[in-house]
């Protein structure tokens, strides 16, 4: 199935719902830039110089009036930029419209089944005959991988001359990579080299993924650098200082009109996010359990008052569970789910789909789907007529069920992170600084996010003299 495109009046290709909301996105976009300080200090400092000029960035991730913010400093810095989601359902329409008519190529709407989804991240890495992308901006790794299976597939074919064969596998993801591969090889059965050629590195901003990428450079797959933004330091450490992390689990509340207080409510791990929304919903008044299988963040819990049980103790029993396990697979099964009470509340707050089990659920014998809102479907088992409510069909709920993350968020703790990522990766193309590795963000570029957020915020720092430097 090909991805049907259209043209902007500049010429720029675009795939979106709905172009006439591109003014209303256009309005989000302004708004949102007033809350990204270090992003619009990005333009004021790079953008009269172009260091970006010439680079081809390829963008895989939410496609949201801040990302917008993103991809448009950018363009002020002098990149070209094809952009598609990291999430079927992230995308608020106004936005994805606003980014086509004025800054960069889009291939995103919110809805889109999972042939879409491919279909577009295929078009955002093709940029004609020259080759792929120079950068990447990833969010998953969706992008990476299918640049990995192209170039494994094109090595087969040609010692081989086997395409490969979806049916290969039992994982509807790979059936989709593994045909949109097949579908091209023939005609052009060196497009993922010539990607590989051209690309100068990778921006991540995932754990599950960046934990993905460091095995791949352990087996010697890893075929371009990589630099770790996920784990800098300004995220890591100082996001709860600038009010970064999420007060309430926004997209839960959103979806559907709850009262959280006396409810009984599992997080699903208790790492960093997961002490968040246990904090959160402990202050919404609910009861709060959470399930662990460390030791030392079990101890953290019950320090916090919170009881830890384990996820069969209390199935039977709680209102509301919330997955924060990202990257982890099954947590919640389609077993669990038959014998949770009825219109219990399902939801994962992870940036992967596997943590909940939907294929098991979707295929479960006579079970009955009722949509009630957008992406809140009440799943009615036949043998109990008992139903469980699941959110953003097991994705990422905080984007599937509202706009965005705070602006603030984003632009300190994550894009800003992005942008010098990709400038240190273009700026230093050429000297060999970087092999195919993971690398963390470097030390100065974590304090250089953080100066120009300062900068817009009104502060000066102290200079240190030459005797107290010493």
């Amino acid at each position: 199935m090909a991805l049907s495109v259209e043209r902007a009046a500049s010429r720029r290709e675009y795939k979106v719902k709905d172009m006439s909301q591109a003014d209303f996105g256009r309005l989000q976009i302004e708004l949102a830039e007033d809350q990204m300080p270090a992003l619009m200090s990005c333009r004021s400092v790079f953008g009269p110089s172009q260091p970006l000029k010439g680079a081809r960035i390829t963008g895989s991730l939410h496609v949201t009036p801040q990302t917008a913010v993103l991809i448009e400093t950018l363009t002020t810095m002098g990149a070209m930029v094809r952009w598609c989601s990291s999430n079927t359902f992230s995308t608020p329409d106004h936005a994805a419209a606003a980014i086509a008519c004025d800054s960069a190529a889009v291939f995103a709407w919110k809805g889109e089944t999972l042939q879409g989804y491919w279909r577009c991240m295929e078009h955002a890495l093709d940029w004609g005959p020259s080759g792929g992308p120079d950068l990447i901006i990833s969010d998953g790794g969706d992008a990476i991988l299918l640049i990995h299976e192209g170039i494994k597939a094109e090595e087969a074919y040609e010692s081989t001359g086997n395409l490969p064969d979806p049916a290969s596998t039992d994982n509807p993801e790979l059936q989709i990579v593994l045909t949109i591969i097949r579908d091209g090889l023939e005609t052009n059965p060196k497009r993922y080299h010539k990607m590989n050629e051209r690309l100068v590195g990778v921006s991540e901003a995932t754990a599950a993924a960046v934990e993905r990428l460091h095995r791949m450079q352990a087996n010697g797959t890893l075929l371009f650098p990589v630099i770790n933004v996920n784990d800098s330091v300004i995220k890591t450490k100082f996001q709860n200082l600038c009010g970064c992390r999420p007060s309430r689990p926004d997209g839960l509340m959103t979806a559907i009109d709850v009262k959280i207080a006396g409810k009984v409510a599992v997080v699903c791990g208790y790492g960093d996010v997961g002490k968040d929304h246990a904090a959160a919903l402990k202050e919404a008044g609910a009861r709060v359990i959470v399930t662990e299988i460390d030791p030392i963040r079990a101890l953290q819990a019950l320090m916090k008052s919170i009881q830890v049980l384990t996820l069969e103790d209390v199935v039977s029993q709680a209102d509301i569970f919330v997955v924060t396990a990202g990257g982890s697979k099954g947590i919640i099964t389609v077993d669990h789910m038959r014998k949770m009470k009825n219109n219990a509340i399902v939801c994962n707050t992870g940036p992967f789909d596997k943590a909940i089990d939907m294929p098991g659920l979707e295929s479960f014998p006579g079970v009955k789907r009722i949509t009630f809102n957008p992406q809140t479907d009440r799943w009615v088992f036949p043998d109990t007529e008992s139903g469980v409510i699941v959110l953003a069909e097991g994705r990422l709920v905080n984007l599937g069920c509202t706009i965005s993350h705070p602006s603030s968020v984003m632009s300190t703790c994550s894009f800003t992170n992005q942008a010098m990522a990709q400038l240190e990766l273009w700026m230093e193309r050429d000297t060999g600084k970087y092999e195919k590795k993971v690398y963390a963000l470097p030390k100065h570029l974590d304090e250089k996010v953080a100066s120009l957020h300062l900068a817009k915020l009104g502060a000066k720092l102290t200079k240190l003299s030459k005797e107290h430097a010493d």
